[in-house]
């Protein structure tokens, strides 16, 4: 895919993230909420951190049934229901981020909510992706 990462000079530098991105031709993939569900849809991981890295690997599987790959991703939003945990957790999230995403930040972002679905639920991820005609 060929899209293209924006920065502005009127904005703080981004780090874990893009300001904006500029989808190339593709398909658009709008990827469900993705929590850490297991194969029979049990909540997998006690931790937000391990909670994430489950999440991550079901939205790649999503996107990869779709036909993309992780640098296709153009927007993530992260739902947790404990941004300050989320804040602690950074080292640990981003190892987890770059094992699964390597360097590739899209247009990100955190929102805290009361709830996911799932009440064992700690963290959901949601997507969009851009993937080149094959």
């Amino acid at each position: 895919m060929t899209s293209r990462i924006v920065t502005s000079p009127r904005l703080p530098r981004p780090v874990g993230y893009a300001h904006a991105v500029v989808a190339g031709p593709g398909a658009t993939v709008y990827l469900g909420g993705q929590t850490a569900q297991g194969p029979e849809g049990e909540i997998v991981g006690a931790t937000l951190v391990e909670q994430f890295d489950r999440a991550a690997a079901n939205l790649l599987a999503a996107l990869e049934a779709a036909g993309g790959t992780p640098s296709d991703l153009v927007s993530l939003q992260v739902f947790v229901t404990d941004a300050g945990a989320y804040r602690t957790c950074l080292r640990e999230l981003g190892e987890v981020w770059r094992r699964h995403f390597q360097r590739h930040y899209p247009a990100m972002a955190l929102i805290e909510v009361n709830g996911l679905f799932d009440p064992a639920a700690l963290v959901e991820l949601m997507g969009v992706a851009v993937v080149a005609e094959r």
